[in-house]
């Protein structure tokens, strides 16, 4: 399986173009950005050829999700902001070309019910799927746990197989973080065979602490096997917080990418 860095959480001691070449000359296979926009995507484009190395995944810009609010995507009322962001990466995957586009459930909103913000979510994931399509990208949506992230409307697999039935559309699959499912305590191993045949891309940190493989307590191999048993063929990307240079935690990165 290849390895990607996550760009947002990793290499950051340099600017993010530069983290681009730090993580290639690192020995990672691709690179992954949570929210690229600040950079001109002609400047990530570039940054990514002089590389040699492919854009994995993006986020969908969230409006007010990474400072507390509830996002956009879930919230009925932000409807033409969610339209707006669509556009907005639309334009800039268009330049860049990740493999997948990540859609942040977001928070339930004050004044909206669950069923209101899944339907919102739902008509929204559809419309990003059928679009992202046009351009061979991958959408995908995520459970994130609610200890780190209160309030956060996906949080497990279960949560994820009944958006993914009601989104009902070829091009919107998960996004399967092995930390977040970890740090709910939940069985990984099942999360990875409910959701079979339609994860899309898969993020990883050790659990507790949210660190580098080898910090914590799982067994990535282990997991990694499960992955591929049940056919996954995609990506596999680092996701964590490195406490110190990111190239001091990276002990792990020959022995699991291999």
């Amino acid at each position: 399986m290849k390895v990607a860095a996550n760009l947002s959480m990793l290499f950051t001691e340099v600017p993010l173009a530069e983290r681009v070449l730090a993580a290639a000359a690192a020995g990672f296979d691709g690179v992954e950005i949570q929210f690229p926009y600040d950079l001109p995507a002609i400047r990530l484009k570039e940054a990514l050829a002089r590389a040699g190395v492919p854009l994995v995944l993006i986020n969908l810009p969230a409006g007010d999700f990474m400072t507390g609010g509830p996002g956009l995507a879930a919230v009925p009322s932000r409807q033409a902001e969610f339209d707006t962001a669509l556009q907005q990466a639309l334009t800039y995957a268009a330049m860049v070309r990740p493999a997948c586009v990540n859609v942040l459930a977001g928070r339930q909103a004050e004044g909206v019910s669950r069923e209101q913000a899944l339907a919102a979510l739902v008509a929204n994931l559809r419309t990003a799927a059928e679009a992202f399509q046009l351009l061979g990208i991958h959408v995908l949506c995520e459970a994130i746990n609610p200890l780190d992230m209160p309030g956060f409307l996906i949080n497990t697999p279960e949560h994820l197989d009944e958006l993914l039935r009601a989104v009902d559309h070829p091009n919107c699959l998960a996004q399967f973080d092995l930390y977040h499912m970890a740090r709910q305590g939940l069985d990984i191993e099942a999360g990875i065979g409910l959701l079979a045949g339609r994860i899309g891309h898969v993020q990883f940190a050790d659990c507790p602490g949210r660190g580098a493989p080898g910090s914590g307590a799982l067994d990535f191999s282990a997991l990694f096997s499960e992955l591929r048993g049940v056919g996954y063929q995609g990506w596999l990307a680092a996701e964590y917080k490195p406490g110190r240079p990111t190239t001091e935690t990276l002990g792990w990165l020959a022995e699991l990418a291999g």
